[in-house]
């Protein structure tokens, strides 16, 4: 039996919860245990559940599926066709439009001449 229990031991914790609660009050107790019980499984399976989910699915959803040559990556787009008219940044906004020979030492971006910082991963430019 768990934690050491004998039968005996179960007969004596039953006859001293006869003498202290009365025969009327033990089985609502009894109920009560067992509602409680049961609840716990049920929270705890739908912890487990719920745990399981996460970890096949991840928190934000599936895996991205990496791109492969028969699904080619989006071209880009000049700015011109990427957003209507309306939509695209103000000028005092828009980045420079040159690059020439200003690439990331870390991701090798192509950056704008005279750029302090990386445009994609923010590493300070050289220079």
């Amino acid at each position: 039996m768990p934690f050491g229990l004998q039968p005996i031991h179960l007969v004596v914790i039953f006859v001293v919860a006869l003498l202290i609660f009365g025969p009327r009050r033990l089985p609502e107790m009894g109920r009560g245990i067992g509602r409680a019980i049961n609840e716990f499984r049920k929270g705890t399976q739908e912890m487990s559940d719920n745990l399981r989910e996460e970890v096949t699915t991840g928190p934000n959803g599936p895996a991205p599926v990496a791109p492969t040559m028969a699904q080619p990556q989006a071209m880009a787009q000049p700015q011109s066709m990427a957003q209507p008219q309306s939509m695209a940044q103000p000028q005092s906004m828009a980045q420079p439009q040159s690059t020439v020979g200003n690439f990331c030492p870390s991701c090798g971006n192509s950056n704008p001449a005279g750029a302090r910082f990386c445009n994609k991963c923010g590493t300070t430019m050289p220079g």
